[in-house]
């Protein structure tokens, strides 16, 4: 009986720690919606906004009606979180970063 416990036990544990998945679900993609949320969070913070100007963005951001940086450095603050959203490196990264500054 100890044995199944502690066998329990130790199941639970590394569950909780996240040592065994329990679904295959967790290796999914994010979805669009939650792509999307972390494209405007990366923008918003990258602006270091904060506040009801921040509430304000992300629901812009969010409905697709992004705002259009107004000058160049608000670009590449963007264009760079996004990149770095993504986790882009070397030439992936600088082929993102001049598509990314040239559209917006």
């Amino acid at each position: 009986m100890k044995k199944l416990l502690s066998a329990i036990a130790s199941a639970g544990l590394a569950l909780s720690l996240g040592m065994i998945t329990a679904t295959p679900a967790a290796a999914k993609e994010p979805t669009a919606q939650q792509q999307k949320m972390t494209a405007c969070n990366a923008d918003a913070g990258a602006k270091e906004l904060k506040g009801d100007e921040r509430k304000a963005f992300m629901k812009s951001c969010l409905s697709n009606k992004p705002a259009k940086p107004a000058t160049q450095q608000e670009k590449m603050k963007t264009c760079n979180a996004d990149a770095g959203t993504k986790s882009l490196k070397g030439d992936e990264r600088k082929a993102f970063m001049k598509e990314c500054l040239s559209n917006k």
